[in-house]
C-alpha cells in the first residue's frame, strides 16, 4: 500500500512515486518526492574560471589519493608517465569553482614522447579573453616540469568553439556567438554607447572575437563612433544574410550603415528592423556580441530579450539622482527576464584639477544601484575631454590611448565581464541535470545555495504548456496514468537564463522554468498533515 498526497490546484497532477536511491544516497522527505542536497559555499569570492566545469568527481578524488603518495623518479610506461603528468596538474586548482583542472576536462592531448622525457598537452579555455591564462600555463609548466623524469614540457593555449549555451532553436546567425552583452541606460545622454563601443574593443584586445550591435533605430550611434572604410552593410546574394562591416577587428551592425541614417516608424516596424538586423546578420563565431541597446524599456528591448539569449547585462548611469531612477527601471526589467546584471558603470563622475578631485554632479548614484540590486562590480569614469573627443573622431578611447587611465578602468571592466559571464555560463549548463545512478533530476538554481532532486514523472506529470493544460479552461490534459512511473529523461539543455528544455521519450520536449521547478520542489516538500491523503495500492 503506498500513499499519495493531493497537490495544490496550480499543480493539478498527482506526485510521483518514491525516488529509487542507493543506501548512500541522501534521506528524501516523506512522499519520496525531493531531496535537499547541500552544497559548499563558492571557494573563491572573485570570480575566475575560464575552464569548462565537468562532474568527473571520481576521476578527482583518484588524483587527490594519488597526489599524496608522489611522483616516482622515473616511469616504466607512457600510461604511468601520464598518471604522474594528470597527478601534478591536479594541483592547479580553478579559483572560481575550487575544482582541478584536471577534474574540470580542458586537459586534451596530452602525450608522452617515446623516451619518456618530453610531455606536451593543450589546455582548453572557454574564452581567448581569460584574464589569467598566463597564470594557468606558467603554472602547467612549473608542477609538470618538476617531475623528476621530464626534460621538456610544451603546453599550448586554445579556446572552445564559440557556442551559445542555450537549448532552443536560435536564428542561424546568433547560433555561433558564445555570449551576447546588453550595455544598457535607460536613459539617453549618459555614455551608454561610449561604454558599449570602448568595452567591445577593450575585450578584443584581451584576444577575443567581438562583435556590437547598435540597436538604437531613432539615433544609431555607431556611424560616428567608428571609422569602418566600408559604411554600408551588404547581402550575401546567396545566403540572403547580412555581412557586417568591420573596424579594427571587430564586425558591427548598426541601421547607422543601411544607408538609411536615422529611422522615422512606428514601434511594431522598429521591432521588426531591428530583429532582422540581428538574426538575419551573419557573424559568424563571436565570443562577445555586444549590443548598445536603446533608451527605455520598451518593445525593441523586450523584443531584444526573447530573440537573443542575453548572457548578462551591463548598467551605465550618471551620478544624478533622475538617471538613477531611469536605471532601476532597467534593473527590473532585466531581472523580470532573467538577465544578471553583472556591472554598474557610472559616467562623468568627477574630474581633477589643481591636485584636487571635483564631483560636480554629486555623488552615490552608482553606489545606490550596487546597494539596493546587489549588482557585484562598480566601475567610475571621469569627466575626460579626451574620452568625448573619442566619441567623435571615430576612434574608441581603448584604442587611442591604451595605457591611459581610462582605458584601464575599460580593462577591469572586461576582466568583470569575462569573469562573471564564464561563471553564468557554468552555472547555467549544470543547473539541470538527470542522475541515472538515482534516477532523479538535479536541480541547482543558479545563485542558490542548495541543490535538491525531483522525480522525472513529477517533472513531466506537471507541465503547464498548452500541450497537458487547457488554456482557456485550465482542464489538465494529461492524465497521472498517461506517464509511467519509470519515465527517464532523453536530454536537458539550458534554454538562456531562465529555464531548460527537457526531451521526454515520447518526443515531447518540455520547456521547464527554474521558478516552476522551484515551486514543485515547494510543493512537495511542505508540510502534509493538513493535506488530504490520497490512497493507492
Amino acid at each position: 500500500m503506498r500513499t499519495f498526497h493531493a497537490a495544490s490546484a496550480s499543480f493539478l497532477a498527482p506526485p510521483a512515486p518514491h525516488l529509487h536511491l542507493p543506501p548512500v544516497a541522501p534521506a528524501l522527505r516523506a512522499g519520496g518526492l525531493s531531496a535537499k542536497v547541500p552544497v559548499p559555499a563558492a571557494v573563491a569570492s572573485r570570480s575566475r574560471s575560464c575552464f569548462p566545469p565537468s562532474r568527473r568527481a571520481s576521476r578527482r578524488r583518484r588524483c587527490s589519493r594519488a597526489a599524496s603518495s608522489g611522483a616516482a623518479a622515473t616511469v616504466t610506461s607512457a600510461d604511468d608517465a601520464k598518471k604522474d603528468v594528470l597527478i601534478a596538474l591536479s594541483q592547479i586548482i580553478d579559483p572560481d569553482f575550487g575544482t582541478d583542472i584536471v577534474s574540470c576536462g580542458f586537459v586534451k592531448d596530452l602525450e608522452i614522447s617515446d623516451a619518456l622525457d618530453k610531455v606536451s598537452f593543450r589546455l582548453e579555455l572557454t574564452t581567448p579573453a581569460c584574464p589569467i591564462k598566463d597564470e594557468f600555463e606558467q603554472k602547467a609548466n612549473e608542477v609538470v616540469a618538476a617531475l623528476p623524469w621530464v626534460k621538456k614540457v610544451e603546453v599550448t593555449m586554445s579556446a572552445q568553439t564559440a557556442q551559445p549555451v542555450y537549448g532552443g532553436e536560435l536564428p542561424e546567425g546568433l547560433q555561433k556567438i558564445s555570449n551576447i552583452i546588453a550595455v544598457s541606460s535607460c536613459k539617453g545622454g549618459v555614455g551608454k554607447s561610449t561604454v558599449a563601443v570602448n568595452l567591445a574593443y577593450t575585450l578584443a584586445g584581451m584576444g577575443a572575437r567581438v562583435g556590437i550591435f547598435d540597436a538604437d533605430v531613432f539615433g544609431p550611434s555607431l556611424p560616428t563612433m567608428v571609422s569602418p572604410e566600408n559604411r554600408l552593410l551588404v547581402m550575401n546574394p546567396e545566403s540572403r544574410a547580412i555581412l557586417p562591416t568591420e573596424y579594427l577587428g571587430v564586425k558591427m551592425v548598426s541601421f547607422g550603415f543601411a544607408g538609411q541614417g536615422r529611422a522615422i516608424m512606428r514601434g511594431p516596424m522598429v521591432s521588426g528592423v531591428i530583429n532582422q538586423l540581428l538574426t538575419t546578420t551573419d557573424w559568424g563565431e563571436l565570443d562577445y556580441l555586444v549590443i548598445d541597446m536603446p533608451p527605455g524599456t520598451g518593445d525593441i528591448h523586450l523584443t531584444l530579450c526573447q530573440v537573443a539569449p542575453l548572457t548578462a547585462a551591463v548598467i551605465v548611469t550618471t551620478p544624478q539622482k533622475l538617471a538613477f531612477i531611469d536605471v532601476a527601471k532597467g534593473v527590473r526589467m532585466f531581472s523580470k527576464l532573467k538577465v544578471p546584471c553583472v556591472a554598474v558603470v557610472e559616467n562623468m563622475c568627477y574630474f581633477d584639477a589643481d591636485g584636487k578631485r571635483y564631483y560636480p554632479f554629486g555623488q552615490g548614484s552608482g553606489t545606490q544601484v550596487v546597494q539596493q540590486f546587489g549588482i557585484p562590480h562598480l566601475f567610475d569614469l571621469p569627466i575626460r575631454p579626451t574620452l568625448s573627443a573619442s566619441g567623435d573622431t571615430g576612434i574608441p578611447e581603448v584604442v587611442a590611448d591604451p595605457q591611459g587611465d581610462v582605458a584601464k578602468t575599460f580593462q577591469n571592466l572586461g576582466v568583470c565581464v569575462v569573469q562573471q559571464c564564464a561563471k553564468i555560463r557554468q552555472q547555467v549548463s549544470t543547473a539541470v541535470s538527470y542522475d541515472r545512478s538515482i534516477r532523479a533530476i538535479r536541480v541547482k538554481v543558479p545563485d542558490s545555495d542548495e541543490e535538491f532532486l525531483l522525480h522525472p514523472a513529477t517533472v513531466r506529470r506537471n507541465d503547464r504548456s498548452a500541450q497537458s493544460v487547457d488554456e482557456w479552461t485550465g482542464e489538465q490534459k494529461i492524465q497521472y496514468s498517461d506517464v509511467p512511473d519509470d519515465i527517464e529523461p532523453e536530454e536537458i539543455r539550458p534554454m538562456g537564463n531562465y529555464a531548460v528544455s527537457i526531451t521526454w521519450p515520447d518526443g515531447f520536449s518540455q520547456i521547464a522554468p527554474y521558478d516552476q521547478l522551484e515551486m514543485l520542489e515547494r510543493l512537495v516538500d511542505a508540510p502534509r498533515a493538513a493535506t488530504p491523503a490520497v490512497a493507492s495500492s
